[in-house]
């Protein structure tokens, strides 16, 4: 890792009626809109659906990086996200919780209660998860393929 403090740029453009493009220094832009709770299309990333792939996104990646220093076999890892979006303190919307819900494949039934563990490690250690106010549900399914 590169010493801290890590700065992250991003810059994003519109206009009066189009949609919103996301970039940042040699990454491939984004399309962003309202989704479509907010009337618009559904067609295009918004900041909601962002914000929950970021979750999910940094919790495989933590997961990866905490498999691979802790030597664990395993075939594929899959997460499905929830955010939940509501009214929360003083009436403003805000997400309220997220729910994790990870499917692990590991080669063998000896390799899933350490599975099991490491998946909880990754998301204790997730920084988007510990720089979100709204609490992270961790609800881990362990498949096993051999």
């Amino acid at each position: 890792m590169h010493p801290l403090p890590h700065l992250y740029q991003v810059s994003v453009k519109t206009n009066f009626d189009g949609l919103v493009s996301i970039s940042s220094v040699n990454l491939p832009d984004l399309t962003s809109d309202f989704p479509q709770e907010f009337n618009g299309s559904g067609q295009h990333w918004s900041p909601e659906t962002l914000l929950c792939a970021a979750v999910a996104d940094c919790f495989l990646l933590s997961f990866k990086a905490i498999a691979q220093a802790s030597k664990l076999s395993w075939i594929s890892l899959r997460c499905d996200v929830t955010g939940r979006l509501e009214k929360g303190e003083q009436g403003k919307l805000q997400f309220t919780h997220f729910e994790l819900q990870p499917i692990l494949t590991v080669n063998s039934e000896k390799d899933s209660e350490r599975a099991l563990l490491l998946l909880e490690k990754a998301e204790a250690n997730c920084l988007i998860s510990n720089s979100l106010k709204s609490p992270v549900k961790l609800i881990p399914k362990i498949a096993i393929e051999g």
